[in-house]
């Protein structure tokens, strides 16, 4: 007895795909990317030079979903770790990228710094139910030093986190030199592209264009099968048509869209579907992170599952600046919902204020929330053995079932949540300890991770040729000088 939500009805996935397929062939997209263009006209896409309009008929679509592979996994530096995809078992994600953080003394939120980065990002490498790498918060200026900083901020990344990274850039230029520090650290293009370690993200923008900056980036990565999550944002109301049905379709046409360019670029992509489309709160035009998001990233989540895709959905999110109540209430929200829609990958522990802020502390309680959803996914197993009817019969009317050894059988074997956060004592115990705080917890927590957190160091070899690859990158940005 699995607990299950469903947003959308078979038929209404039917629709939406078909209606997608008249706005592609029909209205198409605007493709910025003069590379793109062309690798779609060569795939069969109508393509209009003057406007840059491109328009895809239904057969590029549907080969496009064809050879897009349905299953693979994300790997990373950390031996034996990996994603797989596909499978609905959902791993954390980071939200990105808050331009603040909260002061781990005032509880107010400042400007992020580069020590901010870096303990944010030491501290989710020792979180195990965080799997993949977002920027989460600003890098403290580090990729402004041109290619060198670019470096410094891949290199360092690589040190500090050892489970699966996804990034984005805007300069192409810098793309060679993201595949340096791969080649070096994972020992060469082919380990790169059996292990998938590293995956790019795409934001299209809404309503239907596709960027060149960001896409340019991403075809200079091409033969290293460098995954690719394609991420649009309409936001109802302003860049999306006002009502949840029409978001969703605009979703699904700016994923689809992108995904004819990638299969067109590179057959067989590894390609993940990650809408995330939002709504404009109608009091102050302003984006929303809470209200109709979760129920749209599951309606997308779904429709990724109706095409056979691996999916990214989204959760957590709140428009509360600092924690608390309100953040408390979205995000628990946010999560459920967004974990019970099942994709591979959620986003968004630790983001506060529509992702614009973001808290360490706020990260462990982010995932506490993400551990409840998850067991209340798994909903009530239903096996011989845990009927216990024989129990019952044995203890019968008036007893306890305390001392009996299934309690303490399944109390190991999970049909108990032990939370791992907050105070599940008496009010006499918690009055005798202090009465402690969750945030003090959370903060103690924090210290612990990261004073204990040894992060999985590269090996000499490795280190001596990413020395002079920055020595490399010292020379470029003088000569650019």
């Amino acid at each position: 007895m699995r607990t299950k939500l469903q947003v959308l009805s078979a038929d209404d996935r039917a629709q939406i795909h078909e209606r997608t397929l008249q706005v592609l062939a029909s209205v198409g997209m605007r493709v910025d990317t003069e590379a793109g263009r062309r690798l779609l006209a060569e795939a069969g896409a109508e393509v209009d030079e003057a406007t840059r309009r491109v328009r895809f008929p239904a057969p590029l679509v549907e080969e496009s979903l064809r050879a897009a592979p349905k299953h693979f996994a994300l790997g990373a530096r950390r031996p034996g770790w990996s994603v797989a995809m596909n499978r609905g078992e959902a791993t954390l994600v980071m939200s990105g990228e808050a331009t603040r953080v909260i002061d781990r003394v005032s509880g107010k939120p400042r400007p992020g710094t580069r020590d901010d980065w870096l303990q944010a990002t030491r501290l989710i490498d020792a979180v195990d139910e965080i799997g993949v790498y977002w920027a989460m918060i600003d890098s403290g200026g580090m990729t402004d030093g041109g290619v060198t900083g670019w470096v410094d901020y891949t290199v360092e990344l690589q040190r500090s986190f050892s489970k699966h990274i996804q990034d984005s850039w805007l300069d192409p230029a810098w793309s060679p030199w993201v595949l340096e520090v791969l080649d070096i650290v994972f020992g060469g293009r082919d380990e790169v592209r059996r292990r998938h370690p590293y995956s790019f993200l795409l934001t299209p923008v809404s309503p239907l264009v596709i960027e060149a900056d960001c896409t340019n980036s991403w075809l200079a990565l091409r033969g290293w099968g460098i995954p690719l999550a394609v991420l649009p944002m309409p936001m109802m109301g302003t860049t999306s048509p006002a009502s949840l049905l029409a978001t969703t379709l605009l979703a699904n046409c700016e994923m689809l869209g992108v995904l004819c360019l990638v299969q067109a670029a590179e057959p067989g992509t590894p390609f993940i579907s990650a809408p995330l489309p939002v709504a404009m709160d109608p009091r102050s035009g302003r984006y929303t992170s809470n209200t109709f998001h979760p129920v749209l990233s599951a309606a997308c989540t779904e429709m990724a599952r109706f095409y056979g895709l691996p999916v990214m959905g989204s959760g957590s999110g709140t428009d509360a600046f600092v924690g608390g109540a309100q953040a408390a209430y979205e995000k628990t929200l946010s999560s459920l919902v967004g974990t019970l829609a099942r994709p591979d990958l959620l986003v968004g522990p630790g983001s506060l204020g529509g992702a614009m802020v973001f808290g360490l502390e706020q990260v462990l309680i982010d995932v506490e929330i993400f551990r409840m959803s998850r067991f209340a996914g798994r909903g009530i197993p239903v096996s011989d053995e845990l009927w216990l009817d024989d129990v019952l019969a044995r203890v019968g009317p008036g007893g306890h079932f305390i001392s009996e050894r299934s309690t303490r059988v399944n109390i190991r074997n999970g049909e108990w949540y032990l939370p791992q956060l907050g105070w599940h004592d008496s009010y006499a115990a918690w009055l005798a300890v202090g009465r402690p705080a969750l945030e003090d917890e959370c903060r103690e927590r924090v210290d612990a991770l990261l004073s204990a957190r040894e992060p999985l160091p590269l090996d000499d070899d490795a280190e001596r040729e990413l020395a002079k690859l920055r020595r490399r990158a010292s020379s470029v940005d003088g000569v650019r000088q």
